[in-house]
């Protein structure tokens, strides 16, 4: 009986010891949460949305890699912190050139299955900078509160394509699966969406 014991838990896994409890994981948390913080606000240059992402990274962690053993914990955090703060500048590059070249992407009428980011994505890294020069940041903030205002008033699956592809920066395939619908039927909603923000700015007396 001395035998099969000893066999069983010689063959048994073995617990490791290096794994993070929940206070352990808590403590790291605590001990990075100021330079994680510190290093995304250097990043993102606004402390309200730097701490959204270093609360954002946290839950991830928290929620994904809680069983890990500790010393794994500082390269994860780190890899998820940065894909927030890149996820972030990914996003607001397709928000600042939708604003900026709204013109561009305001589709014909007729033009049924149009994706006006199509135009975006056309136009190349050449557009990366445009809206950068801070004199323009005022005007290119009021033009993204009415479009927001505007959003709100689009039909449900106008919306979600909108979101997806111009805040999400999916693309058309992506925006689809997600929606559940043709490729076709995402284009048509963005071209109807542009449409409907156009003439919203249009009121507002915000020329393309």
């Amino acid at each position: 009986m001395h035998f099969k014991l000893e066999s069983a838990r010689f063959f048994a896994p073995a617990e490791s010891t290096t794994l993070a409890t929940p206070h352990e994981l808590s403590e790291f948390l605590k001990s990075v949460e100021r330079r994680a913080y510190k290093q995304a606000q250097f990043a993102v240059g606004d402390g309200h949305l730097a701490l959204d992402l270093v609360q954002e990274a946290m839950l991830k962690l928290v929620a994904r890699y809680a069983d890990k053993p500790v010393e794994e914990l500082p390269l994860l955090f780190q890899r998820i912190l940065q894909n927030a703060i890149r996820d972030h500048y990914r996003r607001q590059k397709v928000r600042n050139l939708w604003v900026t070249l709204f013109s561009g992407l305001t589709p014909k009428e007729s033009e049924a299955e149009h994706d006006p980011l199509e135009t975006l994505e056309a136009a190349g890294d050449g557009l990366e900078a445009v809206g950068a020069n801070p004199a323009t940041s005022l005007e290119r903030a009021q033009t993204l509160a009415a479009i927001e205002e505007a959003l709100q008033r689009l039909p449900l699956r106008q919306r979600q394509a909108f979101l997806l592809r111009y805040w999400e920066g999916l693309d058309v395939e992506e925006t689809a699966k997600v929606m559940g619908c043709s490729a076709g039927s995402v284009k048509t909603h963005c071209s109807r969406a542009a449409h409907a923000l156009a003439q919203a700015l249009k009121a507002k007396g915000i020329e393309p």
